[in-house]
């Protein structure tokens, strides 16, 4: 059985989809863009919109009872692989070793043309 996890301290979901599904001891979060669930805003720059990224996951892994430890996989997606060594720094300051596995790619467009969007996968 899914079970939806869910959070106001988190940006809603603007389409047909949840912040996370919980399935047996795996949370699968959706991709969070940085978008400041208080204000709506989306920071200027890589650096502050990766940590309201993280943010954002941490808010929705925090609602299923996890944190960023309990994260075994990440995916991020970047409108520009120039800003990799930019993202890769805060992203170094949010895991601690033994660090997840990960995924970065470059895509052409994201929602709300933010510079980066992260989805996790969580063990419990």
């Amino acid at each position: 059985m899914k079970k939806v996890i869910s959070t106001t301290s988190a940006p809603g979901a603007i389409g047909p989809y949840s912040q996370a599904i919980e399935k047996g001891n795996m949370i699968f979060a959706s991709g969070q863009i940085p978008i400041n669930p208080a204000t709506g805003e989306i920071p200027e720059g890589i650096t502050a919109q990766t940590r309201q990224s993280l943010a954002n996951v941490s808010a929705i892994l925090a609602a299923a009872g996890l944190t960023l430890s309990d994260v075994v996989k990440t995916t991020v997606f970047l409108a520009d692989m120039g800003d990799f060594a930019a993202m890769n720094e805060v992203y170094a300051e949010a895991f601690t070793a033994p660090y997840p596995a990960r995924s970065a790619v470059a895509v052409k467009t994201l929602p709300k043309n933010v510079l980066v969007e992260i989805e996790v996968l969580a063990i419990r």
